[in-house]
């Protein structure tokens, strides 16, 4: 059985009360976790040992709070004030945890589902996200690793275009997989609306309604966007379903054809900020 899951965030606790739910068997069943591992959560370094533990029957995608915690480590990014990943930056396996996360993959196909974290720009197809994709996780589990995150963080460039190249072309591919909600009608993201569809800035749509979106055939899941609300549809998953928040840490079944949902309400909840 395959499973796909969303954003974690350090609750460990109910992601465990979730695999029990799912009947969840590393020797039987896949499971993709959808990126943020970490942070805001009370137990950040229990997921990372979970998922780890869980190696060969599990894949975790690299989310935007997953990139601060390497950012943080790396001394390039001074913590948040809510910042909750302590516990992984004090562990005595710090450096295997932090090499461990930077083996993890920004997107993922599982049993006919294209997996990312925030989602994709409207220029993309499947094998071009999974090639972008690929071109980061080259550069972050290289010798050019730690200079990349030193310039990972900024919004420009905003739109895709073929000829970007060097630290441009790979931040706006890191921008798109990890930090996506809504685009114009030239693709042009825009990052400073975090609410849901209902605050769509003029001009603006979700990534997944822009017109001739290139990976609208594909079966897409996605994580990042906890104001969304409730998401399915025939061929796309929204699985953040604010489980730090107060919400529910949400998986679903996805293969064989058919769909199973499965929730447990988190304990561990804070208010946004």
């Amino acid at each position: 059985m395959n499973y796909l899951i969303g954003d974690v965030q350090g609750c460990d606790e109910a992601l465990g009360r979730l695999l029990d739910a799912c009947g969840f068997s590393p020797s039987r069943d896949r499971v993709v976790l959808l990126g943020d591992l970490v942070n805001r959560g009370p137990a950040s370094l229990a997921v990372l040992r979970r998922m780890r533990a869980l190696e060969g029957s599990a894949t975790c995608l690299l989310g935007n709070h997953d990139l601060h915690l390497l950012a943080v480590a790396q001394g390039v990014r001074a913590p948040h004030r809510g910042d909750t990943f302590g516990d992984v930056l004090d562990d005595p396996e710090r450096e295997g945890w932090l090499a461990w996360l930077l083996e993890r993959p920004l997107a993922h196909q599982e049993c006919g589902w294209l997996c990312v974290h925030a989602g994709v720009p409207p220029q993309w197809d499947e094998a071009q996200t999974l090639a972008r994709a690929a071109e980061v996780q080259e550069v972050l589990r290289g010798p050019q690793g730690h200079a990349f995150i030193q310039a990972l963080y900024g919004d420009e460039p905003a739109r895709w275009d073929e000829a970007l190249a060097g630290q441009s072309r790979l931040r706006f591919i890191v921008n798109a997989l990890t930090r996506i909600r809504f685009v114009d009608s030239h693709g042009t993201l825009e990052f400073r609306t975090k609410e849901g569809t209902g605050a769509s800035p003029p001009g603006h749509v979700p990534w997944f309604d822009a017109p001739g979106r290139r990976t609208a055939a594909t079966p897409m899941a996605f994580g990042h966007w906890s104001t969304l609300g409730p998401l399915e549809r025939a061929g796309l998953l929204a699985l953040d379903t604010g489980c730090v928040w107060g919400g529910c840490l949400t998986a679903v079944r996805v293969d064989g054809g058919r769909r199973e949902r499965f929730e447990v309400r988190c304990e561990a909840a804070q208010r946004p900020g």
